[in-house]
């Protein structure tokens, strides 16, 4: 498995699976509370412990949404605006010098061959860190150096994925929340909040994800490839169910870099 393989979604309305390319891309995740916005982080991050040409850092104000992924990842931050801004400066110090090595090889992006690798950084309740804990300067900090990843990592295959409740320019500055190229909203409690996480306009064109029914967790408007919204459900992964892969990814790491020797099946005996 590759970070540069499209990563499964769920299905759409007809029943077929969704995959979409994250390499070269960001993602914001919206809706309102247990409307599925857990399950497709979940699953990306799942994609991407699974890659071993992908690393993990990990940003999670509840400590416990992303917590079992905690082996698998480079970084992993909990409700701590300090180091949530450290990480985020050692990324863009790492952008920073990606950029001048493709500067001197007169390239514009990372290829698959190259032997640095991919960045997922995924955000669980990105509104702690933006809008609730720390001082104010603190917040902006944060806001500041997460719209420089966003806006400039793709090339060099940091990748940003974000969920929140509902990305308002109070939570997410506007200027940083349009630059989300890929967007996922589940069930919202009205046409506005569908809005601010599709894009204007949507809900206007007969697109809001107010109609999906409480009752259908999982279930929210994509836009990726096509630009325009289409109907999906989610994939759901239980607390079983990731633990058991991130604990298979975190040996497939481990032995990755030596620090783990492969099972191997014993030879039979010579007659």
């Amino acid at each position: 498995m590759s970070i540069f393989d499209p990563v499964y979604i769920g299905i759409d309305e007809f029943g077929h699976p969704k995959r979409v390319p994250l390499i070269e891309r960001n993602m914001l995740i919206g809706g309102e509370p247990g409307s599925g916005k857990s399950g497709l982080l979940n699953g990306v991050v799942a994609h991407a412990a699974l890659s071993l040409d992908c690393r993990l850092c990990l940003l999670d104000g509840k400590r416990v949404e992303l917590g079992q992924w905690r082996k698998c990842a480079d970084v992993f931050v909990g409700p701590d605006i300090v180091e949530a801004n450290k990480t985020l400066h050692r990324l863009q110090i790492m952008m920073d010098n990606r950029y001048a090595y493709l500067e001197s090889c007169e390239r514009r992006k990372i290829k698959p061959a190259d032997v640095f690798t991919a960045y997922l950084v995924a955000i669980d309740e990105i509104a702690y860190y933006s809008a609730t804990v720390g001082s104010k300067q603190q917040r902006e900090e944060f806001s500041t150096r997460l719209r420089d990843l966003v806006a400039r990592g793709r090339a060099v295959g940091i990748i940003v994925v974000a969920a929140t409740q509902r990305p308002s320019s109070t939570i997410i500055p506007t200027d940083l929340r349009d630059l989300f190229a890929w967007r996922f909203a589940g069930r919202c409690t009205n046409d506005s909040s569908s809005d601010i996480v599709l894009g204007h306009g949507w809900a206007q064109k007969g697109w809001s994800a107010n109609v999906i029914s409480p009752n259908n967790p999982g279930a929210g408007l994509l836009i990726a490839e096509s630009g325009s919204p289409e109907l999906v459900k989610v994939a759901f992964l239980d607390d079983r169910t990731c633990a058991a892969i991130a604990a298979y990814a975190a040996t497939l790491r481990a032995t990755a870099a030596g620090m783990v020797t492969p099972l191997r099946r014993p030879r039979p005996r010579a007659a």
